[in-house]
């Protein structure tokens, strides 16, 4: 397996230095420090900028600078926040988003398996088909339609009607992670503030986890009606196998490789986070960032988060291959 592991990285390296040279080449069709200065920048300003950020140096040393300072993760100095690095501004972003998409991922994966199981297991019944028009409602309505609803009535109008003792904030957010301590029979225990992420991240996660059911609900139900008709759930009805076990030991088991496929697809934007409910939230995660430095044409901003953001989709690719022997003996890592 490791040998595995190793020619897939091996593999890829081509391929995420195509992607940083590509980044690279765009982000300079049009100077970005014209962009950045703005039109009544006068020419000594422009050499003195590109002079402090080493942009009149050749193509290729910025390119191989770029990639050597990349493996110490420092890429640079952000050119909007004076004084603060690029891997600062990551590594901040990095703890909002994961308050947000670790638990939303968790909370749709295991309802939506769930419902996907029942819809298939019952399908042409009425159960199903009342799954099936939930599903298609939840996939017909905007993202941006259930955060705006979702805001006011589960946000702006209770507040107005209880007050500031609602527990959900409308926008904001505050680090959760934070340790605090409690005294349990005169022990001090650490314990993160729980009922922050609760007020400033538990409205979008709800949110998240209602958009994404309706696609994965549909997806997940495809993938069982199709197990359904094989012919070892055939043989475990025969036997006279329990509903619970056929659907959780032996349907389930065999559609792990869909399962593991449409989970790990999800996995890098657990670091990127989504980028409509961080800025209507207005939660300082990667999506809002990059945004805001895509906006502020922070040069360096984009080109570091860029690189991060690629070398997560390669990684969370190979990991995929490697679920895929671990789940079933049929796939050979040869």
């Amino acid at each position: 397996m490791w040998s595995f592991i190793l020619r897939r990285l091996l593999y890829n390296i081509p391929v995420y230095l195509g992607i940083i040279l590509l980044v690279m080449v765009l982000l300079r069709v049009r100077n970005p420090v014209y962009a950045y200065l703005g039109k009544n920048a006068d020419a000594k300003q422009i050499e003195e900028f590109e002079k402090s950020f080493g942009l009149k140096d050749p193509f290729i040393v910025q390119y191989g600078r770029f990639l050597w300072n990349g493996i110490q993760l420092d890429f640079g100095e952000s050119w909007k926040y004076k004084g603060t690095t690029v891997r600062e501004k990551l590594l901040g972003a990095i703890p909002p988003s994961l308050s947000i998409t670790v638990p939303a991922l968790v909370l749709t994966s295991l309802l939506s398996i769930t419902v996907g199981l029942l819809s298939a297991f019952n399908r042409g019944r009425l159960l199903d088909r009342l799954l099936v028009i939930a599903a298609v409602l939840g996939m017909s309505i905007s993202f941006l339609v259930y955060i705006i609803f979702g805001q006011f009535f589960g946000a702006a109008l209770p507040r107005n009607v209880f007050g500031e003792d609602w527990p959900l904030a409308i926008v904001g957010y505050g680090d959760w992670y934070r340790l605090s301590s409690v005294d349990i029979f005169g022990l001090t225990i650490p314990v993160p503030d729980a009922m922050t992420w609760v007020k400033f991240c538990l409205l979008p996660v709800l949110i998240s986890v209602v958009v994404a059911m309706g696609y994965d609900t549909r997806f997940y139900r495809a993938v069982m009606v199709e197990e359904c008709n094989r012919d070892y759930i055939i043989t475990a009805r025969a036997k006279g196998a329990t509903k619970s076990k056929i659907m959780f030991v032996h349907m389930l088991k065999n559609a792990m490789i869909p399962i593991i496929t449409r989970i790990m697809t999800t996995l890098p934007f657990l670091i990127t986070g989504s980028i409509l409910l961080e800025m209507y939230f207005n939660i300082p995660g990667m999506g809002r960032t990059l945004i805001t430095a895509i906006t502020d044409m922070d040069y360096p901003m984009i080109q570091g988060f860029t690189a991060v953001i690629a070398l997560l989709y390669i990684l969370s690719i190979i990991l995929t291959d490697v679920l895929y022997a671990l789940v079933d003996p049929r796939v050979r890592l040869s």
